[in-house]
C-alpha cells in the first residue's frame, strides 16, 4: 500500500473511531465520498470532534471554518491536507 493510500486509510479509521461510527467499516468509506451532506452525513459537531482528533493524531491543526470546509470535503482532501501540513511542521 502506498504512503498516500495508507494515510487515507488512517484518516478513515480516525473518522470511525473518533466519531464512534460503530456501524461503519473504514474500508467501505469511498475516498471521494463527501463527509457532510449526502455522504457520511456528518454535522458541525462531528467536524469539531474530527478537527481535534486530526490535531491529536497527526499534529496538524485545522484553524478556521473556511479551511475546514475545504479540508473536510472528502477523505482524499483531508489526507492531502494532513500530508502537506505534516511535512511543513
Amino acid at each position: 500500500m502506498s504512503d498516500t493510500a495508507e494515510l487515507r486509510f488512517q484518516v478513515k479509521e480516525l473518522i470511525v473511531e473518533s466519531l464512534n461510527l460503530e456501524d461503519v467499516d473504514p474500508a467501505e468509506i469511498e475516498d471521494e465520498q463527501p463527509l457532510f451532506g449526502a455522504g457520511l452525513e456528518l454535522d458541525s459537531l462531528d467536524a469539531l470532534q474530527l478537527a481535534v482528533a486530526i490535531e491529536e493524531r497527526f499534529g496538524v491543526p485545522i484553524t478556521d471554518e473556511d479551511m475546514g470546509q475545504k479540508v473536510f470535503a472528502s477523505v482524499t482532501a483531508l489526507a492531502e491536507f494532513v500530508a502537506a501540513n505534516r511535512e511543513n511542521a
